[in-house]
């Protein structure tokens, strides 16, 4: 009988516990233990202020035909995995078209890479689609793939937009592009002026631009961007032509300043897996 008692008085000790555990998640004005919550509550801080570093690569693939005539779309991976990029903006991706045999570029890269994808068609070319593509290394929780202005008939060019998620707490908006390439350069023009109007709408959310912008540093297309946009490289990149490069047209921006610190920037060292060098930059978020 005694030991009984003991099992019944064990038993509903801890059941109270229990019950007392479950009533401070579920009632915050339930005070719990003291180390309980300065635990918590350093956790939760330390994940605030822990800063973002991240790795950006913007590379125009060629549909992974290198000047050597070669399609190689490993030769592709390799190069992006060189850096170990955490997001990568590609153009002229393919998919599914009969010259590059009817592969989905942008799934083989993301197998290959082993980071998340998405594609943006803006033509229907060769039996499949051809546009701009984005890998993450974290989850895309949003996409949306806007053409952009086409004043003379030439190529559809586009703009994929997405928002990556970083963590539970933040997020960013991560944009590939690629403008026209033709003289004069009122369509580029255009095309900055129809991105910044579309990322003013989110503020001051973080965010990076990345892309062929086929204009150079001193272009009005440039100076369009710089309206809104910071550039990542403080010293001329040439990314083409790829054998001796001589001038700049591909870039990584950022914006707003306050949210962003650059702690590097490079053109890769590699001349042949495609007719564009990627340009790659190492930023931290701050803010």
């Amino acid at each position: 009988m005694k030991e009984l008692i003991i099992f019944a008085v064990y038993f509903f000790s801890l059941t109270a516990n229990s019950t007392f555990a479950d009533d401070i998640n579920s009632n915050p004005s339930v005070k719990g233990p003291t180390k309980i919550k300065v635990i918590k509550n350093e956790a939760t801080t330390a994940e605030k202020e822990k800063p973002f570093r991240l790795g950006v690569l913007s590379y125009n693939i060629h549909h992974a035909r290198g000047v050597d005539g070669q399609l190689n779309l490993a030769r592709i991976a390799n190069v992006i995995l060189s850096v170990k990029p955490d997001l990568v903006a590609l153009q002229e991706v393919d998919n599914k078209t009969n010259r590059t045999g009817k592969i989905d570029q942008a799934a083989e890269l993301s197998r290959l890479t082993k980071m998340f994808y998405i594609f943006g068609s803006n033509i229907e070319f060769q039996g499949g689609h051809y546009g701009n593509a984005i890998l993450s290394r974290f989850p895309v929780v949003k996409k949306n793939n806007l053409l952009l202005p086409n004043l003379s008939s030439g190529e559809q060019r586009g703009v994929l937009e997405s928002v990556i998620k970083l963590s539970k707490e933040q997020k960013i908006s991560f944009l590939a592009t690629h403008l026209d390439h033709r003289k004069p350069d009122n369509e580029r023009i255009a095309s900055a002026k129809f991105i910044n109007e579309r990322i003013s709408i989110s503020n001051n959310t973080p965010a990076i631009l990345a892309g062929d912008f086929n204009d150079i540093p001193i272009s009005s297309t440039l100076k369009e961007f710089g309206k809104l946009w910071i550039h990542t490289n403080t010293a001329l990149s040439p990314t083409i032509p790829v054998s001796k490069p001589t001038r700049q047209i591909d870039y990584i921006m950022i914006r707003p300043k306050k949210s962003w610190r650059v702690i590097r920037s490079k053109v890769l060292d590699e001349a042949v897996a495609s007719d564009h060098r990627a340009i790659f930059a190492e930023i931290e978020l701050v803010e």
